[in-house]
C-alpha cells in the first residue's frame, strides 16, 4: 500500500530556509546525516543493554557509499530503524526531536549520554545537496515490516512499504546538479574525517573504517600513559613537534565536560597558531571556533573540549553564551592554573626550562583574567640578563636593597634587546644593579598591567636615560665642567645635529660612561612597542615622531677636550663623530650620515 502526504510545515519555503539560512556550510549535510545514523546505533545498543531488546546486535557500525553515474550518496546504518508510523512521525514533523522523546522515555535507565541529538531539522539538510530523498528502513520490533519515505524537496511525500531484510536504515540522496562536488571521493572523504573522525561508532568509507570510535578523552585519566597522550596529539597534529604537557579535563557536575588540552611549544607568532582546539558534542565534531568556551589567553592552546551542555543552535555550528558557557570558561581557567602550579611546585628546573613556551600563556593569562592573575603571580617567572629565573616576590627581594629609589620606589630595569642594548646593560651592572629580559612579544602589556599590580614599583627600560637618572637614589655626581662650559658643549651639539626631535642635555655621569648615550623617554618608549603589537590605544601616538635625548656626559675626558678646543669647527667635527657614535649604538645613523660617517672614520686612520 502506498500513502501520499503533506508534510507538517507552517511554510511552503522551509527547503530554501534551510538551504540559504539554516545552514551555512553545505558540507554539513554528511555530518547531520551521520550523526544521526549514529544516534540510531547507540539506541540499540542501548536497549539490548537494558533488556529491551534480545535479538543479535551484529556487527554495529555506519556505512558510507556513493555511486557517481546515479548520482547518489547513501548512508546505512543497522541501528534501531523506524516504522512507517514513526518515519511520519519523526520526519514529517519538522523538528520534533526523536533523540529527546527516546531519551525522556529511558531516562530512569541509565546513561543517555550515547544519544547525540535530532533526528529531526538535521535530516533535512539533506535537502542542500539533494533534489530527491529516499528513507528505507526496517525497525528493530518484531514482526514490523520496512518501510519507504520518498520526497523530491517539495512539500508532499510518499511512504509505501519497502522490501529490506536486515534491522536499521538507509538514508539515498539523489544529488542536485549544483551540488555534484560531493559526488567525488576525496571530497566526500576529507568531510567524513573532519565532522567523523572521533564518533562513537565505527564510519566505514570505501570498505575502510576512517574513523576512532575510542579517542583518549573518553577514557580515565589513570588508565592512559604519558605515551598515550603523545600519540593522540600526532593523531590531531602530524609532523608537529612534541607538546611540553597537557592537561585531561573530566568532570560531570555541575557540566558535563571531557577533553585534552595541550602546551604546544610556541613561537612568536600569536595569530598563526589559533584555532587548534577543537570542539565536539559527544564525539561529533562542531566547531574549532571556541573563543567563548576556551579563555581568550587560552587560544594558543591545541586539543579537544567535548561538552553535551553546550548549547548550539539548529545547525549545531554556533555557540550561544549562556551560564554554562561562563562556568565552562572559569573550570578550564582554574584547571590550568592548578596544573601550572602543580608543576611549578613538583619540578621546578624542568618548570623553568619550558618557560620560554610557557611564559606566554601565563602572562596573557595574567593580562586579561583577574582570578588567573590571583594565582599565577605565584608562579610567573621573570628572567635576568645571567639566565636566573625569579618569581616576582623574590625578584622583588632581590632588588630591594640595591635599586630602591629615593621616594621608595622599587626601579626593575629591563632589556628588549640584550645585544642591541648592551652598553646600557653593562653600564647598570657596572652599578650592581639586575636587569630583566623582557624581549617576549607580549611583555611591553605585561609590564603594564603588573606594574599597576605591584605597588611602589616602576619598570624602566635599560636604555631610557642615563644609569644615574634611571635609578634616582637622591646622590647626584658633580660635573668637571663649569656651567658656563656645559651650556657651550649643549650648543655646539645642537648646532651639530640641527634635529629638534633629538633633544640634548650634558649631565654629571661617571667618567666611566660613554662620552654621549641616546636614550628614548620610557614613556615613548613604551606606547612604541605596544604599537608593535597592535595595543595601547596608539591611534593618537602612530602619527607622533620619535623623539630620543642625547645625553653629553660632562666628566668624560673627550667632552672636557671639546670644551677647551678654541676652533669652533674642531669643535663641531668631535661633536659629530660623538654624536654619530652614539646614534649609530642605537641603529640610528642611516643613509647618506652613515655613508659619511664611515669615510671620515675611514680617512682618519
Amino acid at each position: 500500500m502506498k500513502e501520499t502526504g503533506n508534510i507538517s510545515i507552517h511554510t511552503e519555503n522551509i527547503f530554501p530556509i534551510i538551504k540559504k539560512f539554516l545552514y551555512s556550510d553545505h558540507e554539513i549535510f554528511l555530518r547531520e546525516l551521520v550523526s544521526n545514523a549514529v544516534d540510531a546505533t547507540q539506541k540499540i545498543k542501548r536497549l539490548s543493554s537494558i533488556g529491551e531488546f534480545n535479538g543479535e546486535l551484529g556487527e554495529l557500525k555506519v556505512k558510507i557509499s556513493f555511486d557517481k553515474d546515479k548520482k547518489t550518496i547513501t548512508i546505512s546504518d543497522n541501528g534501531i530503524g523506524m516504522t512507517a508510523e514513526e518515519i511520519k512521525k519523526y520526519i514529517n514533523q519538522i523538528a520534533f526531536s526523536g533523540a529527546t522523546e527516546f531519551v525522556e522515555k529511558y531516562k530512569d535507565k541509565g546513561d543517555d549520554k550515547g544519544i547525540i541529538g535530532h533526528f529531526g531539522l538535521g535530516f533535512y539538510s539533506a535537502f542542500m545537496v539533494a533534489k530527491e530523498v529516499e528513507i528505507v528502513s526496517k525497525s528493530y520490533q518484531d514482526k514490523s515490516e520496512a518501510a519507504k519515505w520518498v520526497c523530491d524537496g517539495s512539500t508532499e511525500y510518499t511512504i509505501s512499504a519497502a522490501k529490506k531484510k536486515t534491522r536499521g536504515t538507509d538514508i539515498i540522496l539523489h544529488i542536485a546538479e549544483d551540488s555534484e562536488e560531493f559526488l567525488e571521493e576525496f571530497k566526500l572523504k576529507s568531510i567524513l574525517e573532519k565532522y567523523g573522525k572521533f564518533l562513537p561508532v565505527e564510519i566505514e568509507f570505501n570498505e575502510k573504517v576512517i574513523n576512532n570510535p575510542n579517542p583518549i578523552w573518553t577514557k580515565t585519566p589513570a588508565d592512559l600513559t604519558d605515551e598515550d597522550y603523545l600519540k593522540f596529539y600526532e593523531e590531531l597534529y602530524p609532523f608537529q613537534e612534541k607538546p611540553l604537557f597537557w592537561i585531561h579535563l573530566n568532570v560531570d557536575y555541575p557540566f558535563n565536560l571531557t577533553g585534552i588540552l595541550y602546551f604546544p611549544k610556541v613561537k612568536n607568532e600569536m595569530q598563526l597558531q589559533r584555532e587548534k582546539i577543537s570542539l565536539y558534542s559527544r564525539q561529533v565534531f562542531i566547531t574549532d571556533e571556541v573563543k567563548d568556551i576556551v579563555p581568550e589567553f587560552l587560544m594558543l592552546l591545541h586539543g579537544v573540549i567535548d561538552s553535551p551542555d553546550i548549547p548550539l543552535n539548529v545547525s549545531r555550528s554556533f555557540l550561544q553564551a549562556d551560564s554554562n558557557v561562563k562556568k565552562i570558561n572559569s573550570y578550564i581557567t582554574k584547571k590550568v592554573a592548578d596544573k601550572l602550579q602543580e608543576l611549578f611546585k613538583s619540578d621546578r628546573p624542568a618548570f623553568e626550562e619550558k618557560f620560554a613556551s610557557i611564559g606566554l600563556f601565563v602572562k596573557y593569562g595574567m593580562i586579561s583574567d583577574e582570578k588567573f592573575m590571583e594565582k599565577a603571580k605565584d608562579f610567573c617567572l621573570v628572567q635576568d640578563t645571567s639566565s636566573k629565573y625569579f618569581t616576582l616576590d623574590e625578584y622583588a627581594e632581590e632588588v630591594q636593597a640595591a635599586q630602591t629609589d629615593k621616594d621608595g620606589n622599587k626601579v626593575y630595569l629591563y632589556t628588549t634587546d640584550q645585544e642591541q642594548q648592551d652598553a646600557f646593560i653593562q653600564s647598570a651592572s657596572q652599578k650592581g644593579y639586575s636587569v630583566l629580559k623582557m624581549d617576549n612579544m607580549i611583555d611591553s602589556h605585561f609590564i603594564n598591567t603588573i606594574e599597576t599590580k605591584i605597588e611602589k614599583t616602576q619598570w624602566k627600560r635599560v636604555d631610557a636615560d642615563a644609569v644615574d637618572k634611571l635609578i634616582d637614589t637622591g646622590i647626584n655626581l658633580e660635573a668637571i665642567l663649569t656651567d658656563a662650559q656645559k651650556e657651550s658643549v649643549k650648543k655646539v651639539f645642537e648646532d651639530t645635529l640641527q634635529d629638534k626631535q633629538k633633544i640634548v642635555a650634558v649631565e654629571a655621569m661617571s667618567p666611566d660612561e660613554l662620552p654621549a648615550i641616546v636614550t628614548q623617554n620610557e614613556f615613548m618608549r613604551r606606547m612604541s612597542d605596544m604599537s608593535k603589537t597592535g595595543g595601547g590605544g596608539m591611534g593618537m601616538f602612530g602619527a607622533m615622531p620619535n623623539t630620543y635625548n642625547i645625553t653629553i656626559n660632562a666628566n668624560h675626558p673627550l667632552i672636557s677636550k671639546l670644551a677647551d678646543l678654541k676652533s669652533e669647527d674642531e669643535q663641531k667635527a668631535l661633536a659629530k663623530q660623538i654624536s654619530d657614535l652614539a646614534l649609530l649604538s642605537q641603529n640610528l645613523l642611516t643613509g647618506s650620515d652613515l655613508t659619511a660617517f664611515i669615510k671620515r672614520t675611514v680617512g682618519g686612520f
